[in-house]
């Protein structure tokens, strides 16, 4: 290359790559993060920077090279897993991680992170059982027979189908042929991630037998589809959607009546799952799972990290037989959760146990939120903020979220922002720390108190001040 070449002479000026890294170390990322890692970005860049020089572009000046590196630097030494405000008035945003966790639970969960009692039997000194830690709260807020806990629902449906599906509740010998599971067309549903109950029923090994149509299916569908080779009944919450009009589908008591009649199993998949009557709330019904272990149900299914509100975890409870058999699988190893989540789980559930959720419990609180404070919060941001122009209160709606209780909303009132492109304000709104989320409607960006924690109301009128000033 010739002292001539214009790209050779824009190369020079690229800054040594030891120089960013005493940059990096002088404002503490080497020690956040490690001399790999800075110099692993610092080569990424000044090679990236090479191939755009070569390719005709300028060389930035060392200064903005120094505090590109710097940024980059700086956001990777926050992570990629991040606490952010939750200002959508989605309440169970899966995005955002589903339920925020209780103080109770967080400080459980931190206890637990030392040595634990987790299989150790204090009184014998002998090998315990894990399963104990949350089982006695769920048969008392369920009314089940004995429960066991996975690391998140579609584990749980999985583990029950393989377990129930090896022999009868009485015993038999084995199938010549998998065996099969019988469910009703309407209630094949696909959930967040692409995530089909058809896949969960093949990855037990067992055979699908769909009965009924989309929107209509009876009693007498799963009576005459029963045969040498069923073993389940499975029913199917349509936790995402809702049918309406020209349907029908029998009763859980209806499948629990054939089942017993023909030496089945039923399995009943309520997803979300809560303990606590939603129509008092102000929402529509929801399935209950006390409800559904009363219809008599063999196992109930569902997620402890949504209308539970603990962190993720997946329940199974029922009848002592069909718990003992999904603890004894072989899969049970595989999908079981650890010590924390035991932890945080059984925490959540003594909320529940002393009849604190709704005060106790961020989904909860979230939830049976007043309007009255909502709007008062709402109007004390645009206060804060001085009143500019483009901001306003606005009347909306919340949403439960997480596959719970579809097309049921909250009346609310949020901030509304009707300055500039609302894609680009709520890009600067996530580029805050810790970042914003918000939603766009009508053409602007609203945040909603309702799923903010009120410590937070500072935050959010610093982040916005921010996004309206293009910082």
């Amino acid at each position: 290359m010739t002292p001539s070449d214009p790209a050779g002479a824009e190369l020079r000026k690229l800054p040594r790559a030891d120089r960013l890294l005493e940059a990096a170390d002088r404002a503490g990322l080497v020690r956040r993060i490690g001399h790999e890692a800075v110099m692993a970005a610092v080569r990424e860049e000044l090679d990236r920077l090479r191939e755009a020089v070569r390719a005709g572009s300028p060389c930035p000046e060392p200064e903005v090279i120094e505090r590109d590196v710097l940024g980059r630097l700086e956001r990777e030494a926050r992570g990629t897993l991040r606490r952010v405000v939750n200002a959508t008035g989605v309440v169970v945003h899966t995005n955002l991680g589903r339920a925020p966790l209780s103080d109770e639970t967080v400080e459980a969960m931190r206890q637990a992170a030392g040595y634990t009692t987790l299989e150790l039997d204090l009184a014998t000194g002998e090998r315990g059982d894990r399963h104990v830690h949350c089982e006695a709260s769920l048969c008392r807020l369920t009314g089940a027979e004995a429960a066991a806990v996975v690391n998140n629902n579609a584990a749980a449906v999985l583990l029950a189908l393989s377990a129930l599906c090896e022999a009868r509740p009485s015993g038999d010998a084995p199938l010549d042929g998998p065996p099969e599971v019988i469910v009703s067309r309407g209630q094949l549903v696909e959930i967040g991630g692409g995530f089909r109950v058809p896949d969960v029923l093949r990855r037990s090994g067992a055979t699908l037998v769909e009965v009924g149509t989309t929107n209509r299916t009876y009693r007498g569908d799963f009576e005459d589809a029963v045969g040498p080779r069923t073993r389940v009944l499975l029913s199917v919450h349509r936790s995402n959607f809702r049918q309406e009009g020209f349907v029908h589908e029998p009763s859980l008591a209806d499948l629990v009546e054939v089942a017993r009649e023909r030496d089945l199993w039923v399995v009943d998949d309520v997803g979300s799952g809560t303990l606590l009557d939603t129509a008092a709330f102000g929402l529509g019904p929801e399935p209950s799972v006390p409800e559904r272990v009363r219809a008599g149900a063999d196992l109930v299914t569902f997620s402890g990290d949504k209308l539970l509100g603990g962190p993720q975890a997946g329940i199974l409870c029922g009848r002592r037989e069909a718990v003992r058999r999904a603890r004894r699988h072989p899969l049970m190893r595989a999908l079981r959760c650890d010590k924390s989540t035991l932890a945080g789980l059984a925490a959540t559930l003594a909320h529940h146990e002393r009849g604190e959720a709704a005060e106790k419990i961020p989904v909860w609180q979230a939830i049976s939120a007043r309007p009255e404070v909502i709007l008062a919060r709402a109007r004390a941001w645009v206060a804060a903020l001085g009143d500019p122009p483009g901001v306003k209160v606005v009347a909306s709606e919340s949403a439960v979220g997480g596959g719970s209780l579809p097309g049921v909303t909250l009346p609310t009132h949020a901030l509304a922002l009707e300055a500039g492109d609302p894609d680009a304000l709520l890009a600067r709104l996530r580029g805050a720390d810790p970042p914003v989320i918000g939603r766009i409607e009508d053409g602007r960006v609203l945040l909603d108190p309702r799923t903010v924690p009120p410590g937070e109301d500072p935050v959010v009128v610093r982040a916005v001040a921010a996004a309206l000033s293009g910082g």
